[in-house]
């Protein structure tokens, strides 16, 4: 095999019990795809931002796992897409917080290991919310400079990002955006205040975004997760301070968010990755950064569950990826 069993994260070889499960579960012969990848994030020390990526079996539980590095020696407030064989992470502040970065690079994710080089993006900033399909990224709008700019790419190539159209409002700081097959979704974020707008795209096409409805509040910085029917979002912060509400949407049709529960932890800056059945939340602060995992079942509603710990308690605001979220699942 030329990626981990699990068996354990550096483990190669698959017992015929894993084999019986990933077929039962059916994550076989793709169980690589049920990895969700937490990429990047700030840190309290010095630098302010760290180049680690790390991964998790959404399908299990348990705790994060080193995968490798980033290209450019550290990010935060990226943004990021996948397919079901590669993670895109572009964007974000570069160490110490001091500038801005247009980079784009990706990770396969059947080879542990480092970053490598795909292109830039059409304009440098960070806080960008990313959607995909398996064939597609879109990054969407940002801060420093406050943009409503989106931008894609073609995933299983590399080369510059090609202009896509504009979102509704010039925002930065939305929820990891949820995804089907068809369809990116924007929640909330901030210019400088809070929006509960949220807006879609068509993945497949390019074009301005259009208004789907509203969060329960204004918010910024929330995690999100999908299948290829239901969007999560989790966490943020609503102006009056941090929050551990979860809400949900049915993508494909166009409405106001409804409650799903509580997160274990109140925080924002929250990371999320997702399967088809199943959400992950990592990391965020209130405001001491924390590395607690925590995670849903996305098809029901009810509060989050202990999941297991980041590798450490120094990451938020983080890129994600995940080979398995709703917009690549079926």
């Amino acid at each position: 095999m030329a990626f981990p069993s699990p068996s354990g994260p550096n483990s190669y070889i698959w017992k015929l019990k894993d084999v019986y499960n990933a077929r039962l579960g059916n994550n076989w012969p793709n169980y690589i795809s049920s990895y969700g990848f937490f990429i990047g994030g700030e840190s309290p020390a010095s630098p302010a931002t760290t180049n680690t990526i790390q991964w998790i079996n959404i399908p299990s539980t348990g705790n994060a796992t080193d995968f490798g590095d980033l290209l450019a020696g550290a990010s935060s407030n990226q943004s990021s897409s996948a397919s079901t064989t590669r993670g895109l992470n572009a964007m974000g502040y570069s160490p110490n917080d001091v500038t801005t970065t247009n980079s784009i690079q990706y990770f396969t994710f059947s080879t542990q290991g480092n970053a490598v080089d795909f292109g830039d993006t059409t304009q440098a900033r960070t806080r960008s919310a990313g959607a995909s399909s398996e064939t597609r990224g879109v990054f969407c709008g940002g801060q420093d400079p406050n943009s409503n700019t989106m931008d894609y790419v073609t995933i299983a190539s590399t080369g510059n990002a090609a202009d896509f159209g504009d979102q509704i409002n010039s925002v930065g700081g939305s929820a990891n955006m949820v995804n089907s097959p068809t369809r990116g979704i924007i929640g909330g974020g901030g210019n400088p205040g809070r929006t509960n707008v949220i807006q879609y795209i068509t993945i497949a096409s390019t074009g301005n975004a259009t208004d789907f409805g509203d969060l329960l509040a204004g918010n910024i910085i929330l995690g999100g997760v999908s299948s290829n029917t239901r969007g999560v979002f989790a966490g943020g912060n609503d102006g009056p301070g941090v929050i551990n509400v979860i809400q949900y949407i049915t993508i494909a049709s166009t409405g106001n968010a409804t409650d799903f529960g509580d997160l274990t932890v109140t925080r924002a800056g929250v990371g999320g990755v997702s399967n088809s059945i199943r959400g992950v939340f990592g990391g965020g602060q209130n405001p001491v950064v924390t590395n607690t995992l925590d995670y849903i079942t996305i098809t029901t509603t009810g509060n989050a569950i202990d999941f297991g710990d980041m590798l450490t308690t120094t990451d938020g605001e983080y890129g994600t990826a995940s080979g398995s979220h709703g917009g690549i699942s079926s």
